[in-house]
């Protein structure tokens, strides 16, 4: 029987686990077999994450803050979350091995998913043109013509760290004025290799083996122009991983797991959520790491006052 079990692997699971585990608690955390330590295994540099002024690419950011959760005692396992059972005082966890961990608190730091266009071939042509990813695949991309979908800080620092390899960078975007801040647009339009199409989306992607072409669709008036290209980058957002939570703990409209005001208490006794999979506004590594905090504070509450019950029961019993 666990004290904890923590669920995820980027900096909110993670930052829950350096707090847990520097709380005696003995957390075990259940990172991804696939894709572990979160979204800022796919990212450069990191500049706003304090602590780091002259920036830190995100996958050495992510080894920091595993090592300094194990360092204090934090069990990191490598296997997927497959089910969940959070009713009573005892949290089932059972994992791909088929293996059901036991702990008295659960904190669910999912994070989120990659969305997707929708649109046929985006599937059959991933890996063969098509990425979510600029920093796993961009070097493929050497000298070729590309583009990247959407509008926003991950956009545009995709679109920029292209520029390191591709000949030229679209950026497309389905408005004619970008979400991203100021100082990404600014790096953006200040890159002589992208060039900006407005008002437009990716209405089919082209290509038998590997990706040749696009054809995209005016959101003003609707009419269709085609467009050549070597690679596409998608970069329009995320969907928080809820997938495992469906039916158990309440959702908010957005998608996320509810949680009551700035706690990280969800619907469920002993189960608290964190990171992006509470968040669909902010969404930085610094405000996941802050809500891991916020779980783990929480959660040790939650287990005192716990232990404080059964004690007073025995020692009624008595």
């Amino acid at each position: 029987m666990h004290q904890i079990i923590i669920i995820g692997s980027g900096p909110a699971a993670l930052t829950a686990g350096i707090y847990a585990a520097r709380a005696g608690l003995e957390p075990v955390l259940f990172a991804s077999s696939v894709e572990p330590g979160g979204e800022l295994m796919n990212t450069t540099d990191v500049e706003n994450f304090p602590g780091f002024p002259e920036g830190i690419q995100g996958p050495e950011l992510m080894e920091k803050i595993q090592a300094q959760a194990e360092r204090f005692g934090t069990k990191v396992v490598y296997d997927d979350v497959t089910a969940l059972d959070l009713e009573g005082d005892v949290k089932r966890v059972t994992t791909g091995d088929g293996r059901v961990h036991e702990a008295h608190a659960v904190i669910f730091a999912t994070g989120s998913a990659y969305r997707k266009l929708g649109i046929p071939d985006e599937d059959r042509l991933s890996g063969h043109g098509v990425s979510w990813c600029a920093t796993c695949d961009g070097f493929f991309f050497r000298d070729k013509t590309i583009a990247v979908v959407g509008g926003g800080d991950s956009a545009m620092e995709e679109a920029t760290f292209l520029t390191r390899f591709a000949s030229k960078v679209y950026v497309i975007h389905r408005r004619d004025e970008l979400k991203a801040s100021k100082i990404m647009q600014q790096r953006a339009f200040d890159n002589e290799k992208i060039e900006f199409v407005w008002n437009s989306e990716v209405a089919a992607i082209h290509g038998e083996n590997e990706v040749t072409g696009l054809t995209l669709r005016s959101t003003v008036d609707g009419a269709e122009s085609e467009l050549g290209i070597e690679g596409l980058f998608i970069a329009i957002g995320n969907d928080p991983r809820t997938h495992l939570v469906h039916g158990i703990l309440d959702l908010t409209e957005e998608g996320t797991v509810a949680v009551e005001g700035r706690s990280s208490r969800t619907s469920v006794p002993g189960v608290f959520a964190a990171g992006d999979v509470v968040d669909p506004t902010y969404r930085q590594a610094i405000t996941a790491a802050g809500s891991g905090t916020v779980a783990a504070l929480d959660a040790e509450h939650y287990l005192a006052a716990a232990a404080e019950r059964r004690n007073a029961a025995v020692a009624v019993g008595v």
